[in-house]
Order: structure tokens, then sequence, then C-alpha cells
């Protein structure tokens, strides 16, 4: 097998997929839990936060430790250790204290995620491509339709294999990331900065004003995203009276296919359209469908609120990382990591403050405090200086 450039950008696209499995399979799993293993609400909500919070420690760390070892036994490892949480998961349960043991496999593959997420999109940007901004947002569509893949075909075998059997599926995702762990052993990586050409580092981002702009609206980006798509099921469920596989296909699939379709759209037209206008009404909309999704007593209207937002917050994670490769074109790897930080303190505080506020006064008013990370995303964008007010490649 001959591995060029083209080899690395198709292992990219299947990281985002792995990282998908890794973030969206368990929760189709949350009642599951809840109703085999006794465990309570509040200790499931720690699951998403255990999640994203390993990720977000990896990011915190990788900008150190990633540019020493280098890019190929980081992402090697990413895929590994993705794998390796996915196999623990249907071991350590019945090995040890059933949450102890799913919250320990949970960490596993989080480490897993959290490097896929910092090192993917700066291997996927370093890789020589006509148009970054649209390659991006196209990278970042199969993160969608790898959710609309494992809600999909999880929710098949459910049917057709019975829940029961969930341990031989995440044994059965868990390949995924153990093939493509040997292509990116192999597949030719480009640096990210040219040669003789050095980081920013973090003192230099620490010191923009553009940076740290970029930092909340990637803070936002991860919340908008996965207060609606790590909740979606348990609200369909327990919030709209729904049956599993009902809630399943009509809330966190219709939510993943909306947001793959809004990336990929953007992909196609994306070098025919003005970034910032499309952002702008991505955030206003995802403040309309947060409205849709909580307060309307209809649950058609409520479940179409869940697909409107991931339409909506399709474009805001990787239009932001187009948007600092743009600005900061020096950021380096320091930059991609401080961000995958940003993204996922989000993707972690979003859901966690829907699970905190929907155990005392409801799933529909935990979703509805969600509405307020896309109206600072809208706040954030609407205050940023267009690119024809910029002069330099930074501002300081």
């Amino acid at each position: 097998m001959r591995f060029t450039f083209r080899t690395t950008m198709r292992a990219c696209f299947m990281s985002y997929i792995a990282h998908a499995v890794v973030n969206n399979f368990v929760p189709l799993l949350f009642i599951t839990f809840q109703q085999d293993y006794n465990i309570p609400l509040s200790k499931i909500t720690l699951l998403v936060t255990v999640n994203f919070g390993v990720q977000l420690i990896v990011d915190m760390l990788a900008a150190r430790f990633v540019d020493r070892i280098g890019y190929r036994p980081s992402v090697v490892a990413a895929q590994l250790l993705a794998a390796a949480g996915l196999v623990l998961l249907t071991v350590l349960p019945g090995l040890m204290d059933p949450f102890a043991g799913i919250l320990l496999s949970v960490t596993v593959y989080a480490l897993g995620g959290g490097l896929i997420e910092v090192i993917i999109s700066p291997i996927a940007e370093s890789c020589p491509t006509d148009n970054k901004e649209t390659a991006m947002s196209l990278l970042h569509s199969f993160y969608c339709w790898g959710h609309v893949g494992v809600v999909l075909a999880s929710t098949l075998f459910f049917q057709l294999a019975g829940i029961e059997n969930w341990r031989m599926l995440a044994l059965i995702w868990a390949v995924l990331p153990a093939a493509n762990s040997l292509v990116f052993a192999f597949a030719p990586i480009a640096p990210l900065l040219s040669e003789g050409e050095s980081g920013m580092g973090f003192r230099g981002l620490f010191k923009s004003r553009a940076f740290w702009r970029l930092f909340v609206m990637m803070l936002c980006a991860g919340a908008c995203e996965q207060a609606v798509s790590q909740w979606a099921s348990a609200f369909a469920e327990q919030g709209l009276h729904i049956s599993k596989a009902a809630g399943d296909l009509m809330g966190p699939m219709s939510f993943a296919a909306l947001m793959g379709l809004s990336r990929a759209l953007y992909g196609h037209f994306g070098g025919r359209l003005r970034p910032g206008p499309v952002m702008k009404l991505g955030a206003g909309l995802c403040v309309l469908s947060y409205l849709l999704a909580a307060l309307p007593p209809v649950p058609a209207v409520n479940l179409l609120g869940c697909g409107l937002c991931g339409f909506s917050v399709g474009i805001m994670w990787p239009g932001t990382l187009s948007r600092a490769s743009r600005d900061l074109r020096a950021g380096g790897t320091a930059m991609f990591a401080l961000l995958a930080l940003a993204g996922d303190i989000g993707c972690s505080g979003g859901p966690t403050m829907v699970g905190l506020v929907a155990a005392g006064r409801g799933m529909r008013a935990g979703l509805l405090s969600a509405a307020a990370f896309a109206v600072v995303m809208l706040c954030c964008l609407l205050l940023s200086p267009g690119p024809e007010n910029k002069t330099k490649t930074h501002e300081t």
C-alpha cells in the first residue's frame, strides 16, 4: 500500500469518527447504566464531566509534550488509548464497583479523545490542500457523520441483538481506532510551521487579545454543541416520554446529521461565503433552537429544536479554528492545544450545567440554561473586528 498525504487526510477523517464514538456511545447507555447498575443521575452526569475533564487536562499538557515526542507517536497513542477504553468498558464494570469501572474506562478513552482533539486538526492543517477553511470544515463534519453512525448503528444493534449485549458493540467500535493507529504509523505527516519558523508560544498567545476572544468562542462552541448532544437521548426518554429507539433517532441522531450537513455545506460552498456572517447567523439560530427545545410543551417542536441546534452549531468549532489559523498564523501546537482546552471546558461545562439544573428543576430548564453560551458566542462575534480591519497576523 502506498501512503500519501491523501491517506493522512483519510486517517484524520477516521480519527474524528473514532472521537465521535468515544464521546457519544456511552451517553446512549445512560438510562441502561442507571437501571442495571442503580447509578443515580448525579453520578451519570459525572461521566460526562470526567470524559471532557480528562480531555481538558490532556489539552493543557499536550502543547508541552507533543512537540517533544513528535506527532506520529502522539497520534498512534491517541488511537490506541481510545480503543483500550472501549475494550475496558466491557470488562471493568464486572470486575469492580460498576460505576468505578465505567469511570476508569471513560478516563482511558478520554485520554485518547483529548489527544485526537489536539493533534488531528494541526496534522490536517499541515497537509497540502487548496482551501484550508473548507478542508477544516469538511474534516470536522466527519465527527458529525461518526455521531450519526454511532446512534444509527447502535440503535439498530440494540433493536436486533438487545441492549443487554451492548458490550459486544463496544468491542466492535474499538476496532476503528485500533486499525487507524496502523495507518498513522506509516502515513506522511508534514510539519505545521515552515523550517526556521517558531511558534508564538504561551507567552505570545496570552498577550494577544485576539487569542482570548477565540478562546471564549471555542469554549462556547463546545458548550453549545455538547449540551444538547450529551443529553438529547435522556431528554427524549425522560423529558418527552418517547421510546429509547425513537428518542435516539429523532434526538441525538438528527442533531448530529444536521450538524454534519451544515459543516459539509460550508466545506463545499465555503470558498464563496464570508465566514464571519455565517458564524453570526449560526449563533443567532442556536439561541432560537435552544428556546424551541426547552420552552414549547410540544415534543415535536422540542425535537425540532434539538435538530436545529445541530445545524446552527456546525460551523462554530471548525470556523473558530479556521479563524485562529488565519489570524494567528504562528500559533503552532500551543494555539491548537489551548483552543482544544477551551473547547473541552465548554464540552464539560455545558452538559454539566444542564445536568445540575435538570436535577433540581427538570430537563427543560437544564437545556434552557445552556442557551447562555450561544448568547455569549454571538456577542463575541459581534464585537470581533472583521478581517478587513486587520493589518497584522495577530493582535497584541
